[in-house]
């Protein structure tokens, strides 16, 4: 139970809720320079429309395989603890204390959420 739940708080509180948030308060989306770089290198082997389109919903096809994974693994409480997550990482340039605190809150909604949904 403490691995799934570790491995479960670094992958959607720190990792999906957290970091996404962090990344748009620096104004960075490290996902669409990824898929970018990809789309320009698989352009060059291949001028598909269809690999573009593909490349095109990528992003959305991701998110929407993150909130089914929070879901399932906490239905909407963790769903809540995600975006506290998303608004620490967004608030926590410009208060550490208030962003750190949004975190906490996060990680114990998805550690109660969790234990009372394992049982």
């Amino acid at each position: 139970m403490t691995k799934r739940f570790h491995r479960f708080i670094w992958q959607f509180i720190i990792g999906f809720g957290f970091l996404s948030g962090l990344w748009t308060a620096i104004g960075i989306n490290p996902e669409s320079i990824l898929i970018t770089s990809l789309v320009s290198a698989i352009s060059k082997l291949s001028s598909d429309p269809a690999i573009r389109i593909f490349f095109v919903f990528l992003p959305i096809i991701i998110l929407i395989i993150s909130v089914i994974g929070a879901y399932r693994n906490g239905r909407v409480p963790v769903l809540i603890a995600v975006f506290v997550a998303y608004l620490a990482g967004l608030v926590i340039l410009l208060s550490a204390l208030l962003g750190l605190t949004f975190l906490f809150v996060a990680i114990v909604i998805a550690y109660y959420s969790t234990k009372y949904r394992r049982r």
